[in-house]
């Protein structure tokens, strides 16, 4: 399919080419999740020279904890031997009780997000949205104006942070010409194989142009939408997403290491899924919004965008597919709410990344993996349950 020679890894001298068009998939996930910096094009989130948001941590024994899942009842330490996890983080009254880097990964380890991203990128548009520098009924095209020729003519802002702008996208993570095959080649994951697709994400997005429902009628997931929000912000507030993302929420979170982007040919951070970082600044992301919005006194995230986040999503365009593993569910402001009443909410990606979040507990959880399969229901499942079970037993101490 492509004549460019694959990847090397250097830590495998006897089975060192990384096919370039498979560096996301098994086997070799297992190596490039930790490694993308060294495969693809990047551009730093930068942490600054502000202080450290300080972890404070109490430190305890998880292993023995069991749970049942999929027919199975294991363990927190079996789980751990058997989900393919990097990396597990677990907060709980405001400190880490747990920190476990597992396949190589060590604390100072950048670690793929895949679709984490989307919430991050999705904070930062909540803070832009408090500071009134973007409106989220507005529609897309007040900034994006350009889109008026596609399909996203007539959605708003707000259609885009809950993926219900009804534009037509295939997320088909498995097929050759799905519309995520082409934003894998326009983001610069993979090597372009049909000279007639787009050679970066705005181009993509210039190109959508059917509707499969009309604007704000049903939930579908759909990456680009992430794009298309991503690039809203970096239009309003004249920012290249990056640069927005370090000033707006990685220095005044405190983060303690820079973070990166890979970016495309045209020099665009990918929102959707191309998020690096260490294991506790996603827990540092996670504590910020455990705080509403607060973190070491600072105010980041506006208290009313965060719980509109936890409790502003509509279950009734959220059906299918995505209540087998969130029965209970809904998606809102590039977040997944696991329990609409409650308030639990998540960041997901595929391969296995997770951020949970629930506030009423004063509980959250980082798992970081690199899963044999994009998606995989039972795994999923597996890990909420595991989750649930650490929640569980530590309001019992």
């Amino acid at each position: 399919m492509t004549s460019i020679p694959p990847f090397r890894d250097p830590t495998a001298p006897g089975n060192s080419l990384i096919p370039r068009q498979d560096w996301d998939r098994a086997p070799w996930n297992r190596w490039t999740f930790q490694h993308v910096i060294d495969l693809l094009p990047t551009t730093p989130v930068l942490r600054g020279a502000g202080p450290v948001s300080i972890l404070p941590t109490d430190l305890r024994d998880i292993d023995a904890i069991s749970f049942a899942a999929e027919g199975q009842t294991q363990t927190i330490g079996s789980f751990l031997e058997t989900s393919y996890a990097n990396g597990l983080l677990v907060l709980h009254s405001g400190k880490i009780v747990a920190e476990r880097y597992l396949n190589g990964m060590t604390p100072y380890t950048q670690h793929l997000s895949q679709s984490v991203a989307k919430s991050i990128v999705g904070t930062v548009a909540g803070i832009l949205i408090g500071r009134g520098m973007v409106d989220s009924v507005a529609p897309v095209t007040h900034y994006l104006p350009e889109l008026e020729a596609t399909a996203y003519r007539g959605a708003t802002v707000q259609h885009v942070l809950d993926m219900t702008s009804g534009v037509v996208f295939d997320e088909t993570y498995t097929t050759l010409d799905s519309h995520m095959a082409q934003l894998d080649v326009a983001s610069g994951w993979k090597d372009r194989w049909n000279p007639n697709w787009p050679t970066n994400v705005w181009d993509l997005i210039l190109s959508l142009k059917d509707l499969e429902c009309p604007h704000g009628t049903s939930f579908r997931y759909r990456s680009i939408e992430t794009d298309v929000l991503s690039f809203v912000l970096e239009r309003a507030a004249a920012t290249p997403l990056a640069e927005l993302v370090s000033r707006e929420l990685w220095v005044p979170m405190g983060a303690e290491e820079d973070a990166y982007f890979t970016v495309d040919a045209a020099g665009y951070a990918l929102g959707d899924g191309g998020f690096n970082a260490t294991l506790r600044d996603y827990a540092r992301f996670a504590l910020l919004h455990l705080r509403g919005g607060e973190i070491d006194g600072r105010r980041i995230v506006p208290t009313e965008w965060i719980a509109g986040t936890r409790f502003g999503g509509d279950p009734r365009l959220f059906g299918g597919i995505y209540q087998e593993v969130l029965p209970a569910g809904a998606y809102h402001n590039q977040f997944w709410i696991e329990d609409a009443a409650r308030g639990v909410y998540m960041a997901r990606g595929v391969f296995g990344q997770l951020i949970y979040i629930d506030p009423v507990a004063d509980f959250a959880a980082v798992v970081l993996s690199s899963w044999p399969e994009f998606v995989s229901t039972a795994r999923m499942k597996t890990t909420l349950a595991a989750v649930s079970a650490i929640r569980g037993a530590l309001s019992l101490q």
